[in-house]
């Protein structure tokens, strides 16, 4: 059975030439011209990518993003006109897992999305391991802090269980994209800075000062189990 794509953009031309070449990729693709049409969508056939454009006609992608991550851990892909920073980190903040700008590359942007629907384990990982109050069960896609699930993405789920491979070793930037996102990422280390931001708020006591999820300044990130 094919994967199911939700296209939001509002950019007719864009819209038909994306949906195109992700048929031709043998995804089944469902479409939207609005960040409204895009949750009604998803609310009545959840979808399992969403490549959703920033700039949308009223609930804009941010919010978008926002709303889908009330209820859903799905991998979403921002689109965005802009290389600005801001945009580019306003996007992550808001749950997205990673980003494409325009215009983008039919192939490129085919390579993320099978990175991101890709479900291989980090090599190594633990069946189920625990530090301080929080318990993560890989087999079940699941982390428990003091008893109640914390809702992770996907992403932030994969990127703690490679840390917890590695308890106590330093990993680079370039090594976490390597082995989380699966892709070839030019370096881009916002992707990993955001989501680790985003993980220590879900499993931190104080996310401002992190006692597990550790930087290493100058070096990359750590387990401290």
């Amino acid at each position: 059975m094919s994967n199911r794509i939700l296209l939001v953009e509002d950019d007719e031309r864009i819209r038909a030439s994306t949906r195109l070449a992700l048929e031709d990729e043998g995804y089944e693709v469902q479409e939207a011209a609005s960040g409204e049409a895009a949750l009604d969508r998803f609310s009545e056939h959840a979808a399992d990518l969403v490549l959703l454009d920033l700039m949308l006609p009223g609930i804009d992608g941010f919010e978008c993003c926002r709303l889908l991550r009330r209820t859903s851990a799905v991998p979403v892909i921002m689109v965005t006109a802009r290389t600005d920073t801001h945009d580019v980190i306003a996007g992550l903040e808001a749950g997205a897992d990673d980003y494409v700008t325009k215009p983008f590359v039919a192939k490129e942007l085919v390579a993320r999305i099978r990175a991101l629907l890709r479900r291989v384990r980090p090599t190594g990982e633990p069946s189920a391991f625990g530090f301080g109050d929080i318990e993560v069960r890989p087999d079940e896609g699941m982390v428990l802090r003091n008893g109640n699930e914390v809702h992770c993405t996907r992403t932030e789920f994969r990127l703690l269980c490679e840390l917890a491979a590695n308890p106590g070793k330093v990993l680079s930037r370039e090594q976490l994209l390597d082995r989380v996102w699966g892709y070839d990422y030019f370096g881009d280390g916002r992707l990993v800075d955001v989501h680790v931001r985003r993980l220590r708020t879900k499993i931190e006591a104080d996310p401002g000062n992190p006692r597990h999820v550790m930087t290493v300044r100058g070096m990359g990130y750590k387990l401290a189990i």
